[in-house]
């Protein structure tokens, strides 16, 4: 049975990136049903934007006037704070991510089935090595500029469900910091 766009020059990459979308938006229906919608996840999120922006203006406040011990006191409680409800937060969602990667798996598995050998894509460029051993994986041939389905699928989602986040909202506050591995605090150096 032939597909109606399969004689189309772009087919075979413009289907991995709109599977890679539509995987995007089931993706995020699942955190918003497990994760975003439920009330704890909303007052961890106000309590983290209430910290960073209390920390933000105590800290512009002390860079204008001499620091005394008590401010300083005061803002490491803030940050101690915001750290907690940053890793609470980052468990809080930790419980979506092993239905998301099953999903995500699946989806990987039949794609690689379709398009296994298939080149769905021409780099605009030479990768160099690393890069060129990921988008040329599966391929025969030694055309560095072909791309493999797993490297496009891999770009696309990560590029459209960090876009989509943030349009919908569900992107992290700005004080959320960096979940299980936050940068090394400089005072305890």
């Amino acid at each position: 049975m032939a597909y109606p766009f399969s004689d189309f020059k772009y087919s075979d990459g413009l289907t991995v990136v709109g599977i890679s979308f539509c995987t995007a938006i089931v993706c995020e229906a699942i955190s918003w049903v497990l994760i975003y919608r439920t009330n704890s996840y909303k007052n961890l999120r106000s309590s983290i934007d209430k910290a960073s922006k209390k920390l933000e203006t105590m800290k512009t406040d002390s860079n204008k006037i001499n620091i005394k011990k008590s401010k300083t006191k005061k803002i490491d409680r803030v940050e101690t704070s915001l750290k907690e409800s940053s890793r609470d937060l980052s468990l809080f969602k930790f419980k979506s991510g092993g239905v998301v990667a099953l999903v995500l798996f699946v989806v990987f598995g039949l794609l690689n089935s379709l398009f296994e050998g298939k080149v769905v894509a021409k780099l605009p460029f030479k990768p160099f090595g690393l890069v060129m051993k990921m988008s040329h994986r599966g391929l025969q041939g030694n055309d560095p500029t072909d791309c493999s389905m797993a490297f496009l699928y891999f770009l696309c989602s990560i590029s459209i469900r960090t876009n989509l986040q943030k349009f919908l909202g569900f992107a992290p506050p700005r004080g959320a910091g960096a979940g299980f591995f936050p940068m090394p605090d400089p005072k305890t150096s």
